[in-house]
């Protein structure tokens, strides 16, 4: 998956690859790619909704970390979109929404 529609506050974009895996309701992915030198994130997934914290390292050695909730949803192309709602831990008070579509 990359991210089609980035938050203005928003660090991953389209040039930001995400490798997921799931086994049973256990969800991780690892990313990397425009800004970001390596990312991680670990979640559950409950129905269609994916509660997930996250940790990146931009390339320009800013470490983040934060939270989200993604709703999945299935495009007419038969591929998945996930909209995050994220909270930033590392950046208070800072929250926004990214939309994320099947490569």
């Amino acid at each position: 998956m990359n991210v089609t529609q980035t938050a203005v506050n928003g660090v991953v974009n389209k040039e930001t690859l995400f490798y997921f895996k799931q086994k049973e309701h256990v969800v991780h992915a690892k990313y990397s790619g425009g800004k970001i030198a390596k990312g991680f994130l670990v979640g559950s997934l409950t129905g269609s909704t994916l509660k997930f914290s996250y940790c990146q390292l931009q390339f320009d050695g800013e470490l983040d970390n934060g939270s989200s909730v993604g709703e999945l949803s299935m495009l007419e192309n038969g591929k998945i979109r996930m909209t995050e709602n994220f909270e930033w831990g590392s950046r208070p008070n800072a929250k926004g929404v990214n939309i994320f579509d099947e490569i």
